[in-house]
C-alpha cells in the first residue's frame, strides 16, 4: 500500500517553476530516499508533504490525507527530524523526552525509545552534556515520539564523523525494523546506497531517475571496468586488446567481466606473470548520480 503518492506535482515560485510534474510513491515500511543537488527542488517537495508548504498544482496524498490540509489527525501519525532543532538545554534526556511527548495522544514509551535511539546510558544526563552524535538521536528520538506511521529524515547526519554516522545508521535501522515508512534526504550516497529501499535523484525540478541503489540510471547494466598494472610486460602480448593503456596501467571497459577475467588470469597464471593492482568495479552510485546531474554536487 503507498504510503505517498505524488502525481504531476508542480509548485512555482512567481516566473520560477521549482517543482515541473513529479510522479512517485513511496510504499508502507519502506526508506526512500531522495537525492538531488542544492536548489533541485527536494526540499519543497519534501515541506509540501509534511504539510508546510502548498502546491501550486498536481495531486500529493500522505497516509490518505491530503497534506495541504493539514489536518491534526494528519500532523499526529507523521515525524519529522530536521537539519537542526532546538531542545531545553538543562533538560535530562529522559525530560526532553516526556517534555514533547505530552502532546500525543498515542506515543512511544520513553524507556524503550531510548533504548531505539541508543541512548541507554546518557538517558539522566543533561542535554547540554551531549556530544554532536548523542544531540542527533535526541532529535531522531523527538521526533518519533508521537509513534509516527511515516518519518521524514533531513539529512540526519550531516556534520557527523564516520563513526557517528555509523551508530546514526544502526538507530534507522531500528525504525525500520519497527515497521516505520522514511522518507530520507542525504547528501551522502553511502547513505543512500545503505539505507535506502529505493531511491529518486531529482535535477532542475524533475525526476530523472528512480529505482534500488543498485539499478539507478541503469547501473546494474552498466559497463564494468577492469584495471591492473602489468609490470615488465609488453601490452602488446595480451591475450584481448585493451581499452586504454596509460604507461603501465591496462584497463578494459565490458559488458562481460566474467569472461574477460577468465581470458586475463588463465593467460597470466600460464605464463607467471602478476596482474598488479587487479582491480574489477562498476560505475558507484556517486558515479550515475553525477552523470544524471551534470557532475552537480549533491
Amino acid at each position: 500500500m503507498a504510503v505517498v503518492s505524488v502525481d504531476n506535482l508542480t509548485k512555482r515560485y512567481g516566473d520560477v517553476e521549482a517543482v515541473r510534474g513529479v510522479r512517485f510513491e513511496i510504499e508502507e515500511g519502506e526508506v526512500f530516499a531522495l537525492l538531488g543537488p542544492n536548489g533541485a527542488g527536494k526540499t519543497t517537495i519534501v515541506e509540501i508533504l509534511e504539510g508546510y508548504r502548498g502546491r501550486t498544482g498536481g495531486d500529493a496524498q500522505v497516509l490518505g490525507f491530503d497534506p495541504s490540509e493539514n489536518q491534526r489527525d494528519f500532523k499526529e501519525r507523521i515525524g519529522i527530524v530536521l537539519q537542526e532543532s532546538s531542545v531545553e538545554r538543562e533538560l535530562s534526556v529522559r525530560e526532553a523526552i516526556d517534555t514533547y511527548g505530552r502532546v500525543y495522544p498515542k506515543r512511544l514509551d520513553t524507556g524503550d525509545l531510548i533504548g531505539i535511539v541508543g541512548l541507554d546510558e546518557k538517558a539522566d544526563a543533561r542535554v547540554k552534556t551531549l556530544s554532536g552524535g548523542q544531540k542527533r538521536r535526541l532529535e531522531v528520538a523527538l521526533g518519533i515520539v508521537g509513534d509516527p506511521d511515516l518519518i521524514f529524515l533531513d539529512e540526519p547526519t550531516t556534520g557527523f564523523d564516520p563513526s557517528a554516522r555509523r551508530q546514526a545508521w544502526e538507530v534507522i535501522g531500528n525504525l525500520t525494523d519497527l515497521g516505520k515508512t522514511i522518507l530520507l534526504t542525504t547528501h551522502y550516497m553511502d547513505e543512500a546506497q545503505n539505507l535506502a529501499d529505493r531511491v529518486a535523484v531529482i535535477d532542475h525540478g524533475l525526476i530523472v531517475a528512480e529505482g534500488t541503489p543498485d539499478t539507478l540510471g541503469g547501473r546494474a547494466t552498466a559497463r564494468t571496468e577492469v584495471r591492473f598494472i602489468l609490470v615488465e610486460q609488453s601490452p602488446d602480448i595480451l591475450p584481448v586488446e585493451p581499452t586504454t593503456i596509460d604507461g603501465s596501467t591496462v584497463e578494459y571497459h565490458t559488458d562481460d567481466p566474467t569472461t574477460l577475467l577468465h581470458t586475463l588470469t588463465g593467460w597470466a597464471i600460464e605464463r607467471g606473470i602478476v596482474l598488479q593492482g587487479l582491480a574489477v568495479t562498476r560505475p558507484s552510485l556517486e558515479d550515475i548520480y553525477l552523470a544524471l546531474t551534470d557532475g552537480d554536487a549533491p
